[in-house]
């Protein structure tokens, strides 16, 4: 699965999640970004996509990122 690919199923997660259809995703994106994206929602959104991806992230893996792009490669870097 490519970088393209798993934004685009994180552009699913996201609205999923936050209940909100009209997200969309680039590798730019900032929690500021998107206004139903705070901190209990980060928690959810990290959990849905490890349940998606069958994958687990470390506590510093998660603090580590400043965007959706890292977040999308952590990924990627862990299905390859």
């Amino acid at each position: 699965m490519d970088a393209n690919q798993i934004l685009n199923e994180f552009n699913v997660i996201f609205r999923d999640v936050l209940d909100n259809d009209d997200i969309t995703l680039t590798r730019d994106t900032v929690a500021k970004d998107v206004e139903e994206w705070d901190s209990l929602s980060h928690v959810q959104l990290v959990v849905a996509i490890e349940k998606k991806f069958k994958i687990r992230f470390t506590s510093a893996e998660i603090t580590s990122w400043k965007n959706v792009g890292e977040v999308v490669d952590a990924v990627a870097k862990k299905l390859n």
